[in-house]
């Protein structure tokens, strides 16, 4: 194997392809970027067998051939290589990389004993790229960091006629967001449990991509999604479970409600939360006019702030985890966002808060996301 392939183009494609390779795998050659080169291209791949990554590059191949190489490693040379085309050989049991007065020799793994990367030729829908990528730094945010609970710790994916759905929750809160979809394969409806590091990373990664393809398999043989952007692929395998059935949580209809300044809110949250103790909560008094936030925390310390707030109803008292709170807020991407309280049976019981986008302060905004954050497990 030998080919030559521009620095830069090399740098991104490497980068890309071993970013979700894991810090600990099973086997040392899942810790590999494989390389190969045929017809003017050249294709690096990772994959252990849960999560893939692939894209292709046009290089100058002067001999085909395929190479299995430590990606962590590579990827650190590719990017610190001086700008210069870049020489790939492969000569017995090494491969040698050179750039400029650069050389690097490194060992290369058994290729022939590597997992088959997996293909995936059908496409089940379309999605803007720009809007995927927003809606998923909206939503994933929510998904539980506890591997106790799997289920929990993805993304849900519903397909339905048109629209995509997002939604993520952790049991304190829940986000959900809809968007365009380009029904590719006249699927009615369909839904993927994906690992909300893989959608945040396929999310961040695609973001200029201008469509991302979304693959939903589920067959005998795997059940997996696959993401393609351009000239990289994605795949993971997805979470096994049934998925709770948290959309039912959201009110039809909230008749109270409090308009904020969203940057306002959350810098006043930022500076009352300082004297809390890890993972108190805050207590924000809704009238009209405005919303007092207090904190009370050790040694004494209290804070107190007041921010302008426009009321619709009555006045209202909920204890809510700031940072559950911020997330909120900046979820919504809009100047004002809209808190809405709603009723449970219980007079003296708050219930779940609804956090939405608001364009002003008396004017409503379109979007599809929702935040629903539950202030009763919070409260200290």
């Amino acid at each position: 194997m030998r080919f030559t392939v521009n620095r830069d183009v090399f740098s991104d494609a490497v980068s890309f392809a071993v970013k979700l390779l894991p810090q600990r795998p099973t086997q040392p050659l899942l810790s590999g970027a494989l390389l190969e080169a045929e017809d003017g291209a050249l294709t690096i791949s990772s994959f252990d067998y849960e999560v893939s990554s692939r894209t292709s590059i046009t290089a100058e191949v002067s001999d085909a051939g395929r190479a299995l190489v430590s990606g962590r490693l590579l990827g650190e040379i590719a990017q610190r290589l001086p700008h210069s085309d870049v020489e790939i050989t492969l000569a017995e049991s090494r491969v040698q990389v050179r750039c400029g007065s650069a050389n690097f020799s490194l060992p290369a793994m058994p290729v022939e004993e590597y997992p088959q990367v997996p293909q995936v030729d059908s496409v089940t829908g379309a999605v803007p790229a720009d809007a995927f990528s927003e809606a998923v730094g909206q939503v994933a945010t929510a998904a539980s960091k506890d591997d106790v609970t799997p289920v929990i710790t993805g993304v849900q994916f519903e397909v339905s006629d048109n629209s995509l759905t997002l939604t993520a929750t952790d049991r304190y809160r829940v986000a959900t967001r809809g968007i365009d979809w380009e029904n590719t394969a006249g699927v009615e409806s369909a839904t993927a449990l994906v690992p909300a590091k893989i959608v945040t990373e396929v999310g961040k990664t695609f973001s200029g991509a201008g469509q991302v393809q979304v693959a939903i398999v589920k067959d005998d043989d795997r059940e997996l999604v696959a993401f393609t952007g351009g000239d990289k692929t994605v795949t993971s395998l997805l979470i096994k479970g049934n998925y709770p059935p948290v959309g039912r949580l959201f009110p039809t209809e909230v008749d109270n409600y409090a308009v904020v300044s969203s940057a306002e809110l959350a810098e006043a949250v930022g500076r009352v939360g300082l004297v809390l103790e890890r993972e108190a909560a805050l207590r924000f008094t809704f009238s009209e006019g405005s919303v007092t936030l207090e904190a009370a925390g050790s040694e004494a310390a209290q804070a107190v702030e007041t921010v302008d707030a426009h009321l619709v109803g009555d006045d209202m008292v909920v204890s809510l985890k700031p940072q559950f709170l911020l997330d909120g807020l900046r979820s919504t991407h809009s100047e004002f966002a809209r808190i809405a309280f709603t009723r449970t049976d219980n007079p003296g019981k708050p219930g779940p808060v609804l956090i939405t986008s608001q364009r002003s302060k008396d004017d409503t905004d379109e979007s599809e996301f929702r935040y629903l954050l539950q202030p009763n497990l919070l409260l200290r």
